[in-house]
């Protein structure tokens, strides 16, 4: 990778050292990261709790959420080093306002709406806070100030929604909230006289940033396997539950398979291949916007499998159907966005599958929720089997 230009990024004893040879993460990151497991699970369990059109709006909401508070924080310290004291102070608190949220997730819009805004407001402006007043003036430090900036605009709305008891209006102002915090990367962070944050100084350390955001993904599998195994052992280990369990363990090292084997790589060789500006660019479109798609695709997936443990002989239905094709549909297309934006011809197969699997949504809610589980997991078998003869032909 080529070393990052001295007038950027500030030297300072918090800054990570640019040495020779790839970063990787650290392992206060892998304990920073316990947090957002739990609040994985939290979200899963609120999903099933309310497997309805409001249920699947709110976890919707709340996942993108907690990803962007978790987005944010990989971003800083892919710059900042966690080994240093002051930084690990601010990863703690970012920490203790993450399991708030996540603690709030149950009644995150209903009695606890308030705190879960306040939360992810507090940790957003805190951490962007920090960095605004460690560095000096400069093009890092402008980043910054405009980052936070953006953080404090959005504030209002966030704790409004949290404080108004109208359901439809703190989604008004909710949803207002989040789009200002997902529209700011997309527009460069721009403020009036000021203009936008150059893409040539959102320079990443390839490695460390891509490691991270595949750690994220091995989150959200790791909940799928252990939300399987928990209600598995509830529901009592009978032929069908195991043979359900089973599945949904295929389908989950399927899933790691096709997404460690066909974009984590590939992803990491285009970065290091690529200019200042580019390595900015595709940090925030491949890892930033597009790896949501494929969290809430595993997530979904997860709730569908345990749909059917739970339940093995009976039907999917309607919304037991959507969840479970949805998920694979939701994590397809997304893994199709990434080929896409880095320029890569689309799989046949994978178009194939998500134009069966949403055809195929209002005869699954109508078989039993095994059959269902079972050919799920032979499409994926079979588009890994594809996949791997594709990459070797």
């Amino acid at each position: 990778m080529a070393a990052v230009p001295s007038q950027i990024i500030p030297d300072l004893p918090i800054i990570r050292t640019r040495r020779e040879g790839e970063q990787r993460a650290t392992f206060f990151e892998l304990f920073f990261d316990l947090v957002y497991v739990f609040a994985v699970t939290q979200l899963s369990h609120h999903l099933l709790n309310d497997l309805g059109w409001s249920g699947a709006a709110e976890a919707a909401f709340m996942l993108v959420a907690l990803y962007w508070a978790w987005n944010y924080t990989t971003w800083m310290t892919n710059w900042f080093d966690p080994d240093t004291v002051p930084v690990r102070l601010v990863l703690i608190f970012v920490m203790l306002a993450s399991l708030l949220m996540a603690v709030a997730i149950p009644e995150g819009f209903g009695e606890q709406a308030l705190l879960f805004a306040c939360a992810y407001s507090g940790l957003q402006i805190g951490r962007n806070a920090f960095v605004v007043g460690v560095t000096p003036r400069g093009q890092f430090n402008q980043n910054f100030r405009q980052i936070l900036a953006w953080s404090l605009l959005s504030a209002p709305l966030w704790v409004a929604g949290g404080i108004v008891d109208a359901e439809g209006l703190r989604w008004v102002l909710w949803l207002g909230a989040l789009g200002l915090d997902l529209a700011a990367p997309l527009v460069t962070y721009w403020l009036p006289g000021i203009g936008g944050t150059p893409m040539s100084q959102w320079q990443i350390e390839g490695a460390h940033f891509g490691e991270r955001f595949q750690l994220f993904v091995i989150i959200v599998l790791g909940e799928s396997v252990v939300l399987a195994g928990a209600t598995a052992s509830e529901t009592g280990l009978s032929v069908a539950v195991v043979a359900a369990l089973l599945l949904a363990l295929l389908s989950s090292t399927a899933l790691w398979w096709l997404y460690f084997d066909q974009v984590a790589g590939t992803v990491l060789k285009r970065i290091r291949a690529a200019s200042a500006e580019e390595r900015g660019q595709i940090g925030r479109d491949i890892y930033t916007y597009l790896h949501l798609p494929l969290v809430a695709g595993i997530v979904l997936v997860a709730v569908g499998d345990e749909l059917v443990i739970a339940h093995p002989t009976d039907d999917l239905h309607d919304a037991g159907a959507l969840v479970a094709l949805g998920g694979l549909v939701l994590f397809l297309g997304g893994l199709m966005a990434c080929a896409a934006r880095l320029g890569q011809p689309q799989s046949l197969p994978r178009a194939v599958a998500v134009v069966a699997l949403l055809a195929a949504v209002p005869l699954a809610s109508g078989t039993d929720g095994l059959v269902v589980s079972g050919l799920l997991t032979a499409l994926l078998v079979v588009l890994v089997v594809a996949e791997q003869l594709r990459g070797t032909a």
